[in-house]
């Protein structure tokens, strides 16, 4: 029987890998990774065969979700050692633990290498304390022309308890579509529109995020009506919605993120 280890490759592009996950690369038979579950927009495939001394075999959702990696759990079952690179943190996405139960109930070992994730990233670079962050959620785009009212509740509920509240954003790597800061914050506004509980407005707080994790991320905190405006540059993005600050919260803010003096107002 042989494994499947689980590498992350972290957030940005493939020197995000760490070197426990680069020699479990290069001492595999076979090394699969998977580009969907988040967009890494500095990763080249090329360097990355060429950091690991071998191929690398791309699989899509089809293969990991609709098939249950079906590829990869044959080459193990043969007694390979199978690698599986993931973007950020490995088991950070449902599927791959879906796929890490399987493969152990068939008896195959699992193993997994952890790499920098954006649900660690976003305190550091917002510098928003990381135990004042409550559950975090995705904002998606309507499907059928229904919106998800899970981000909007996910605020609500956080912020009735104190907490920070991580958005991450919708991405279809099938369809090229990455959703950006603004489109984020449109559709929690039309939730309030149709919610009407006053949770997100113009003038609400939040803090927005592109390319975590590489040389020059943007990080902006203004009001809601701001961030609509501001030019946030290529995805992926991030949004977080922060509760009441704490003092040293706000001052980072205002040096890290360029937020204007009125952040101090949402001192707790």
């Amino acid at each position: 029987m042989g494994s499947l280890i689980f590498v992350g490759l972290g957030l940005f592009d493939e020197e995000g890998i760490t070197m426990r996950g680069l020699r479990a690369a290069r001492e595999a038979d076979i090394v699969f990774v998977e580009l969907y579950t988040s967009y890494m927009p500095g990763l080249s495939l090329e360097r990355l065969e060429e950091m690991i001394g071998k191929p690398v075999k791309l699989v899509d959702r089809a293969v990991l979700e609709e098939r249950d990696a079906e590829p990869l759990i044959e080459e193990a079952l043969r007694g390979k050692e199978v690698v599986l690179l993931v973007p950020g943190d490995p088991m950070i996405a449902t599927t791959h633990v879906a796929i890490r139960l399987r493969a152990e109930r068939l008896g195959i070992k699992t193993k997994v290498i952890h790499a920098p994730s954006v649900i660690s990233a976003i305190p550091a670079i917002t510098g928003l304390q990381s135990y004042k962050f409550g559950r975090s959620t995705t904002i998606t785009y309507p499907e059928r022309g229904q919106l998800s009212e899970a981000p909007y509740r996910a605020v609500e509920e956080n912020r009735a308890r104190g907490l920070h509240t991580l958005c991450l954003l919708d991405a279809r790597a099938e369809e090229g579509r990455f959703m950006t800061v603004r489109e984020a914050l449109s559709i929690m506004l039309k939730l309030e529109e149709m919610l009407g509980r006053g949770v997100i407005g113009p003038e609400t707080l939040a803090v927005g995020v592109a390319r975590a994790g590489s040389e020059e991320p943007e990080v902006r905190a203004d009001r809601v009506s701001a961030l609509l405006e501001h030019a946030f540059g290529p995805p992926p993005h991030s949004l977080v919605f922060p509760a009441r600050l704490h003092f040293i919260e706000a001052e980072a803010l205002m040096v890290l993120a360029g937020a204007p003096e009125w952040v101090k107002d949402w001192l707790k």
